[in-house]
């Protein structure tokens, strides 16, 4: 309907304390022939280097897989927090403490880093090797981003638990409470919630604009940056537009998937990271095709996970969507399907502005299942992530990088977990 139609990383050896050498270049060497220079890479006799970090890296410095970059990435954004957190508390401590420290814990706390996984990916496929800085410098910036979008996000949607823990504005709320503040908690929560947000954002910027300024392709860098933050803020408001006005269309539907993800989660961070490698357009237009694909077929699966998901696995309520009614390509296939078919328990069942209580909740659900929806959009999932591997293999990539990629694609539109589900 739509009108588109990890590899495991390798472990590099370790340092042993026993039969150590040193050499007169100050190099340890052990008894299984791994090295580890001063500055504490240890190298092993493949040529895989291993940072004082932890990750693995090949002989020239560059991250050997998708998973690599993305710990490399976790370095760098604890780095780039630790240092925004020090200039927060020279700015004032109680927003330091409130505002920055939470930022920073929130971020910390994990995500599925696919937007740098993708970067990585794209910067490889144009050919990026040796010195990684840029790429993952600019990798930390989009996990800001994502971090201002879903504290925000969460406020808009009311939802209580993010990644496992209260959100963002709940733990606002519960400042205030503890604290005995006046006013109401919950406008302190979201007027606390949504600067937080905001300052995410800022160090987002700060982050990419260093990385901008130090590249030899730097403006398109910045071009493309700057398009991805407009496209995040337009999926947002049209989301936020589709509740307020009861729309139910499946072009509003693939409109709000398209701007929220496809561009935003997956085209946008492929191209960002391929322009850390100076690519050319051909390369970046193939980049973004798969990247619309992939992302379209990610947010496809995260429509499925916020009906039929387990709030353990998904570190959020399984029912917000079907509560509130909001608007996913899932539940407009759902309307068509009945509508067409004339089922009116189930259109009424999925109709916005019905009962959202839990019985109405299960109905809903359930209507899901009956009218073929739930099985469409997972045929929708396979085709796309089938397409989005076509696209990114003309970009001519390395066939290491196109497998890295297709499982990349797979673990983010759930078709890894379908079939060991289906195994079961």
């Amino acid at each position: 309907m739509l009108g588109l139609r990890p590899t495991a990383a390798e472990p590099a050896e370790s340092a042993g304390p026993v039969g150590t050498t040193r050499t007169a270049d100050g190099t340890a060497r052990t008894a299984d022939d791994t090295s580890r220079t001063a500055d504490g890479t240890a190298r092993t006799a493949d040529g895989t280097t291993r940072t004082a970090e932890g990750t693995p890296r090949t002989a020239d410095g560059t991250p050997r897989t998708a998973v690599d970059a993305t710990e490399a990435v976790e370095a760098v954004l604890t780095r780039v927090l630790d240092a925004s957190a020090r200039r927060a508390r020279a700015v004032d401590p109680v927003f330091a403490e409130d505002v920055a420290d939470r930022l920073t814990a929130f971020v910390l706390r994990g995500g599925k880093r696919l937007r740098s996984a993708f970067a990585w990916c794209g910067w490889r496929a144009a050919g990026g090797s040796g010195d990684p800085e840029a790429v993952l410098h600019t990798a930390a910036a989009l996990e800001l981003v994502q971090a201002c979008a879903l504290v925000h996000d969460d406020v808009m949607d009311g939802s209580p638990l993010r990644r496992g823990a209260p959100a963002v504005h709940v733990q606002f709320e519960r400042l205030h409470l503890a604290a005995g503040m006046g006013g109401p908690p919950r406008t302190f929560a979201a007027s606390a919630a949504v600067l937080t947000g905001d300052l995410a954002l800022a160090w987002a910027d700060d982050l990419l604009t260093e990385t901008a300024l130090a590249s030899s392709d730097g403006a398109r860098l910045h071009t493309e940056w700057r398009a991805m933050r407009s496209e995040m803020v337009a999926g947002q408001y049209r989301d936020l537009h589709a509740q307020a006005t009861g729309a139910t269309g499946l072009d509003d539907a693939e409109a709000i998937a398209t701007l929220k993800s496809a561009l935003y989660t997956v085209a946008r961070p492929l191209a960002l990271g391929a322009l850390t490698a100076c690519a050319d357009e051909r390369t970046l237009e193939a980049l973004r095709a798969a990247g619309r694909c992939a992302g379209l077929a990610f947010q496809l699966h995260d429509d499925l996970a916020g009906a039929f998901g387990d709030p353990a696995t998904t570190g959020k309520p399984a029912d917000d969507d079907l509560r509130t009614r909001k608007l996913t390509y899932l539940l407009a296939v759902a309307l068509t399907l009945a509508e067409a078919s004339g089922d009116a328990a189930a259109t009424a069942a999925l109709t916005p502005g019905a009962d959202p209580s839990p019985a109405a909740v299960d109905r809903m659900r359930r209507a899901l299942r009956e009218t073929g929806a739930r099985a469409v959009v997972h045929a929708e999932i396979v085709d796309l992530a089938a397409r989005s591997r076509r696209h990114f293999a003309a970009t001519g990539a390395d066939p290491a990088v196109q497998r890295e990629f297709a499982d990349l694609v797979e673990r983010a539109a759930g078709l890894a977990q379908h079939r060991v589900e289906q195994g079961r």
